[in-house]
């Protein structure tokens, strides 16, 4: 049973047809997905999935943690799967090609300093970055 199958199911869902649907076009992308683009992919194993349904299934994903929901490069949302634990986006600006990598007090100087100046109490962030993966890399040289 993969990982997410196992979470689901011990915070009390079922893993549906739609679910699994779903899951499985973020498991096969290397991009953050569009939520039309997600149902596309997933109409190759669950014809009648709707785009309601995509939605809210993605906002179930997101409330267990399983997904994440990016800024993509042209201005669009898109999603992803997320490890467990605090982490954050690199995503390319070349391919759109997304990865995740480890956060945590990493910039809690930054939160600080930020709190003293404009008098806010930050209680979460998010943290993208955009840059140039090493195959698009090695391609421009």
């Amino acid at each position: 049973m993969p990982d997410w199958e196992r979470r689901l199911t011990e915070a009390g869902y079922r893993v549906t047809m739609p679910r699994r649907a779903v899951m499985e076009a973020l498991v096969a992308a290397e991009v953050p997905l569009q939520p039309h683009e997600i149902r596309e992919r997933a109409q190759t194993r669950h014809r009648r999935l709707g785009l309601v349904t995509v939605y809210r299934t993605l906002a179930l994903l997101m409330e267990l943690g399983l997904v994440r929901r990016v800024h993509r490069e042209d201005g669009c949302h898109g999603y992803l799967l997320t490890a467990p634990g605090h982490r954050h986006a690199l995503i390319c600006q070349c391919c759109a090609r997304a990865i995740e990598f480890a956060g945590g007090d990493d910039i809690s100087a930054l939160i600080q300093r930020v709190e003293t100046q404009t008098g806010y109490r930050v209680e979460e962030h998010l943290l993208q970055l955009f840059g140039q993966c090493p195959s698009c890399q090695a391609a421009t040289e």
